[in-house]
C-alpha cells in the first residue's frame, strides 16, 4: 500500500508537468479580471488564521488555513478564494484512499493568466494527514492554483516531496469523502480528465465528457471560529 501511495504521489507531479506544457499554448489569450497582478501587495496577505467555506454539489465543507504553516501558500489560497477563482471548478481528480484535487478554472482565459504565476516553495511544517490541504505542483517552486485534500494518514510520504500543507478541513470531511470518484486517475494514466484539455477548453470539455464530476458552487472567506 505504501508503495502504491508513493507511485500515486509521483504520478501527481508527472501529470501536472504535462498539464503545464499544454497550458503554455493558451498564454496569448485575452486576460480576464481574475488576474494575479497584485499577488505581492500587502492587501493580499492572509490573516494569521482564516476559513474558506466551499459550497459544492454534494454539500458544504470548510477549510481552516493557518498562515504560519505555509505563508506563501496561505496567501495565494486567500487571494484565489477572494477573487472567485474556484467558483465552478470541478473536482477533476478523485482517487479513493489518496486525495481529491481541484483548481483548474472553467474559463480557459482565466487559466492562461495564472499559468506562469508560480510560488516559491514553503518549508513543510505539517504532514499530509487526512483532511490536510496542500498545493499540487510539478516540482520545486511550481505551485499556482491547484490544491488537493488528503484522504488518508498514509500520505505523509508526500512531505518529503515538498508538498506543504497550509490548512485542513475542519467541517464537512464527510462531504469531501462523497465527491464523485468513478473516473479515477486522469489521462494518460487513467480514464479521467486530461489536464491539458481542461486548461485549453475549460468546463465545456468536462461537462461534455465527464458530466458526473462534482463541483464547487461558491467559495468564500469567512471569519475563523473562536477557539
Amino acid at each position: 500500500m505504501q508503495r502504491m501511495i508513493r507511485y500515486l504521489g509521483l504520478a501527481l507531479a508527472l501529470l501536472l508537468a504535462a498539464a503545464a506544457a499544454s497550458a503554455q499554448q493558451t498564454a496569448a489569450k485575452p486576460k480576464s479580471a481574475a488576474q494575479p497582478k497584485t499577488a505581492a501587495k500587502s492587501k493580499d496577505q492572509a490573516p494569521a488564521v482564516y476559513q474558506a467555506r466551499f459550497e459544492t454539489s454534494k454539500g458544504v465543507f470548510v477549510i481552516e488555513v493557518t498562515r504560519a504553516w505555509a505563508p506563501r501558500g496561505a496567501d495565494r489560497f486567500y487571494k484565489l478564494v477572494k477573487s472567485g477563482y474556484y467558483d465552478g471548478c470541478r473536482f477533476f481528480r478523485v482517487i479513493t484512499g489518496f486525495m481529491v484535487q481541484f483548481g483548474i478554472n472553467g474559463d480557459p482565459a482565466v487559466n492562461a493568466t495564472w499559468n506562469g504565476a508560480t510560488l516559491t516553495d514553503d518549508p513543510v511544517v505539517k504532514s499530509n494527514l487526512r483532511g490536510f490541504v496542500s498545493f499540487a505542483m510539478r516540482g520545486p517552486n511550481t505551485r499556482t492554483t491547484q490544491v488537493f485534500i488528503n484522504f488518508d494518514d498514509q500520505n505523509t510520504n508526500l512531505d518529503g516531496m515538498g508538498f506543504a500543507p497550509f490548512g485542513r478541513v475542519v467541517q464537512g470531511m464527510d462531504v469531501v469523502d462523497t465527491l464523485y470518484s468513478g473516473y479515477g486517475e486522469g489521462a494518460p494514466r487513467g480514464r479521467g480528465p486530461d489536464q491539458g484539455r481542461m486548461q485549453e477548453e475549460g468546463n465545456r470539455y468536462l461537462i461534455a465528457r465527464f458530466p458526473k464530476l462534482d463541483y464547487i458552487v461558491k467559495a468564500v472567506i469567512v471569519p475563523a471560529a473562536a477557539k
